[in-house]
C-alpha cells in the first residue's frame, strides 16, 4: 500500500468521530460581560443547560451548548446580592424569582433585554432580541461562522437613561414596556387586540424601536426584528461598546414576515448595506463553511478514503 495511506484507519475513525459528535451536539453560545459591573446571566429553554444562570464579572465570558434543536432565551440580571454561605439571593433588575443563582427552569420579571433563539441541527435558527417585556442592559447577539444572511441585532442604546418617567422603574435601572406599567389591553396585545391587525405600536413601542431598530418593540414587531441563520454559535454580548450613535440608530429596512420563529415568525433580515453596530459581519462574505457544510465534505471524505484503502 502506498505510504500515503499507511495510517489512514485512524484517520477515519477520527473523521468517523468527528461527524458523529458534531451531529449530536447544537450550537455553542459564549456570553461576554463587558459591563463595568458584575451580570448574571439567566437561561430558560426547553431542555436545561449545564447551567440556568451564574455570575459574570466584567470583562469575563462564558461558554454554554445547546441541543442540536433547542428553543430558549438569555437574559441579563443587575444588582444581584447572594449570600456567600447559603447562596440565597436576589438581583435588582431580571430577577427569576429562584432566590438562587441558578434559575432553575423561572424566567426573568419584567424590566428585562431578551435574547431569544429557536435553534436546528442543519436547519435555520431564528432568533431576536426583545424588548416586549421592557429593557435593563444593553445586548448584541452575534452569529458565528453560520451561513445565509447571519446578521447581528439587539440593542447598544441605554434606554434607561430616556425611559419617560412613567416608565422607569424606582431605582432606575430599568425602563418597563407599556403593557407592564398600564396593562391596558392595547399596549399588551390582549383582549379586542390580541391579533396583528388590531394591535399596533404605540408612542411608547416606537420610542424603543427608534432607539434600538432591530428589536422587538411589540408582540408584533415581526419584520425588522427576527433574523435567521444556519449552522452558526453565537456571542452575547452585554453592555457592548458603541463607536457610533448614528450607526447605532439606522433604521431599518422593513420586511415582509414568513413563518416560525422564537417569537413566533420570521422575516427576511434587512439590507445587509444598513449595518448599524461596530465591526458586525454582514451577509456571508467571511463566513467559509457552514457546520451543515462541513458535515457533508467529512462524510464526503470517509467514503473517497475508505475506496482508496480498499482497492489501491
Amino acid at each position: 500500500m502506498d505510504p500515503i495511506f499507511s495510517y489512514s484507519p485512524k484517520l477515519y475513525i477520527s473523521l468517523i468521530f468527528l461527524i458523529f459528535f458534531r451531529g449530536i451536539s447544537g450550537a455553542t453560545f459564549t456570553l461576554v460581560n463587558k459591563c463595568s459591573y458584575t451580570v448574571w446571566p439567566g437561561i430558560l429553554g426547553n431542555a436545561k443547560l449545564e447551567s440556568t444562570g451564574f455570575e459574570l464579572t466584567p470583562g469575563s465570558s462564558r461558554s454554554l451548548q445547546v441541543p442540536p434543536t433547542w428553543s430558549g432565551r438569555f437574559w441579563g440580571r443587575t444588582g444581584c446580592t447572594f449570600d456567600q454561605s447559603t447562596g440565597t439571593g436576589s438581583c435588582l433588575t431580571g430577577d427569576c424569582g429562584s432566590n438562587q443563582v441558578e434559575c432553575n427552569g423561572l424566567s426573568a420579571s419584567p424590566p428585562a433585554t431578551l435574547a431569544e433563539f429557536t435553534t436546528g441541527s442543519g436547519t435555520q435558527d431564528f432568533y431576536d432580541v426583545s424588548l416586549v417585556d421592557g429593557y435593563n442592559l444593553q445586548m448584541i447577539v452575534e452569529p458565528i461562522s453560520g451561513s445565509g444572511s447571519c446578521l447581528s441585532t439587539g440593542c447598544v442604546t441605554d434606554l434607561n437613561q430616556r425611559c419617560p418617567a412613567e416608565l422607569r422603574v424606582q431605582s432606575g435601572e430599568g425602563c418597563k414596556s407599556a403593557c407592564e406599567a398600564f396593562g391596558n389591553p392595547e399596549y399588551c396585545c390582549s383582549g379586542a387586540y390580541v391579533t396583528p391587525s388590531t394591535c399596533k405600536p404605540s408612542v411608547y413601542s416606537e420610542m424603543f424601536k427608534s432607539a434600538c431598530p432591530r428589536s422587538y418593540s411589540y408582540a408584533y414587531d415581526d419584520a425588522t426584528s427576527t433574523f435567521t441563520c444556519t449552522g452558526a454559535d453565537y456571542t452575547i454580548t452585554f453592555c457592548p461598546s458603541v463607536t457610533s450613535q448614528k450607526s447605532a440608530s439606522a433604521s431599518p429596512t422593513t420586511t415582509t414576515p414568513t413563518n416560525g420563529s422564537a417569537s413566533g415568525s420570521s422575516s427576511e433580515p434587512m439590507d445587509e448595506n444598513s449595518s448599524w453596530l461596530p465591526n458586525f459581519v454582514t451577509g456571508d462574505s467571511r463566513r467559509i463553511l457552514s457546520s451543515s457544510s462541513l458535515h457533508s465534505i467529512l462524510a464526503v471524505s470517509v467514503v473517497f478514503f475508505t475506496f482508496i484503502s480498499l482497492y489501491l
